[in-house]
């Protein structure tokens, strides 16, 4: 879609998502935007002759991603470097927005408990046109949304395995 943007509003995509993770029971799901995205241009772009009509609405969901880090982008005094740090980070958000989805999540508990590990795992990803390369983003999803983690989840672990690995992040390390 549009700027790659998860949106719990979105009921084609949710629906998308429901059917891969309940009935196809994909074990990973990918999040993959690409450098010299129009989405994330027209999202930092003003234009002055009336607006880019109803994808402005649309394209409010990348500002707000813009919103939660503009004092990293400020850092950036580059341009172009500006809005490619933007294609990541919304691709960053975007990933913990396919976190938030409820069966998402619900899926994730119940590979855990049987698993000890959760799936579907979410990756997030950035081609870049210009040369081709596809490249996977170092994402940690126990300290992105750690300090979140009582708003948006919405399955608790059962008591009895509180200490075992923690339930956001990847399949522990096989103990020899």
């Amino acid at each position: 879609n549009v700027g790659n943007v998860v949106s719990g509003t979105d009921l084609n995509l949710l629906s998308v998502i429901d059917f891969a993770v309940n009935y196809l029971k994909v074990p990973h799901i990918l999040v993959v935007g690409h450098y010299d995205c129009g989405a994330v241009r027209g999202s930092l772009a003003r234009p002055g002759d009336g607006g880019l009509g109803i994808v402005e609405n649309w394209l409010r969901n990348i500002r707000d991603v813009a919103r939660f880090h503009k004092n990293e982008l400020l850092q950036i005094d580059d341009q172009e470097e500006r809005v490619r740090r933007l294609v990541e980070l919304n691709v960053v958000e975007q990933c913990l927005n396919v976190l938030k989805v409820g069966t998402v999540q619900r899926r994730r508990m119940q590979s855990f408990v049987r698993n000890n590990y959760a799936l579907p795992k979410i990756h997030g990803l950035v081609f870049d046109p210009a040369n081709g390369v596809l490249t996977k983003l170092p994402l940690d999803f126990n300290q992105l949304n750690e300090s979140d983690r009582a708003i948006y989840d919405l399955y608790k672990i059962p008591k009895w395995l509180e200490r075992r690995s923690s339930f956001v992040g990847t399949p522990p390390a096989k103990q020899e």
